[in-house]
C-alpha cells in the first residue's frame, strides 16, 4: 500500500482552492506546489490547512538555504511535510529535520538534479530525513525521463525511510511505481488534467492503496 499526493501546481488561489475541494476526499496528501505556494504564499497554506483537516499538506517549498528559519512558518501554520533540496548543504538538510522534529512533523529531501542519489540518500537518511523525494521534474520529463530506475536504486538501500515518488505517474502507471517500493505515489497532471479530477483521483487512490 503507498499513500497518494496530489500536486496542486496552478497560480490562482481560488482555483487550487476549488481543485483541492474537488479532490481531497480522495487523495491522501494535498501538496502546494512550488509555483503555487511561491505565488500565493503562506496565506494558502491556512485556508487548506482550515478546509481539509483530514488531509495532511506537503510544502513543496524546495529550501536551498537557511532551512530553519524558512520552513518553520509552514510548519507552525500547519503544513505537515516541507520539502528541502537534496542538493544543498547537508546543513540546510538538517535544519529542516531539526525543525520538522521540533513540530513532529516531516522533512523530505528532494533528490532533483542530484547527481548520485543513492550517496546522498545514505548521507541524508543518516542525518534523520523522513521521506527521500524521487523528483522527475518537469523540464526532464519533457526530455524524455522517467523516475524509475532511481526508485529501483533508492528502495533497494532498505533505509527504513519513506519514499515519495513524482513524476509523470498516472493511473497506468501506479501499480508499477507502489510495488517498486513506494510509501508516497504523487500526481499531478493524471488528476488536474483529467475531465473528471476527482474520479482521477479516486482511481489512482485505490491502486496505490491496494
Amino acid at each position: 500500500m503507498a499513500l497518494t499526493q496530489f500536486a496542486l501546481d496552478s497560480l490562482d488561489f481560488d482555483a487550487t482552492v476549488a481543485l483541492a475541494t474537488a479532490t481531497a476526499a480522495n487523495v491522501d496528501i494535498l501538496e502546494i506546489g512550488t509555483p503555487c505556494i511561491k505565488h500565493n504564499g503562506i496565506k494558502l497554506l491556512e485556508t487548506l490547512r482550515a478546509k481539509f483537516p483530514n488531509n495532511k499538506i506537503l510544502v513543496d517549498l524546495k529550501t536551498a538555504d537557511a532551512g530553519f528559519y524558512e520552513a518553520e512558518p509552514f510548519f507552525k501554520a500547519g503544513a505537515d511535510i516541507v520539502t528541502v533540496l537534496g542538493v544543498s548543504d547537508i546543513g540546510t538538510i538538517k535544519g529542516v529535520i531539526d525543525v520538522a522534529n521540533k513540530y513532529g512533523k516531516k522533512a523530505q529531501v528532494d533528490l532533483i538534479n542530484v547527481a548520485d542519489k543513492v550517496a546522498k540518500t545514505k548521507e541524508v537518511a543518516a542525518a534523520g530525513a523522513h521521506i527521500i523525494g524521487i523528483h522527475t521534474g518537469l523540464d526532464q520529463q519533457a526530455a524524455g525521463q522517467t523516475p524509475f530506475a532511481d526508485l529501483a536504486a533508492i528502495a533497494a538501500l532498505n533505509l527504513g525511510v519513506e519514499i515519495s515518488v513524482a513524476g509523470g505517474v498516472k493511473a497506468a502507471t501506479t501499480a508499477q511505481v507502489r510495488d517498486a517500493g513506494a510509501t508516497i505515489i504523487v500526481a499531478g497532471a493524471a488528476i488536474y488534467g483529467a475531465a473528471d479530477p476527482s474520479a482521477a483521483a479516486a482511481e489512482i487512490t485505490k491502486i496505490a492503496h491496494a
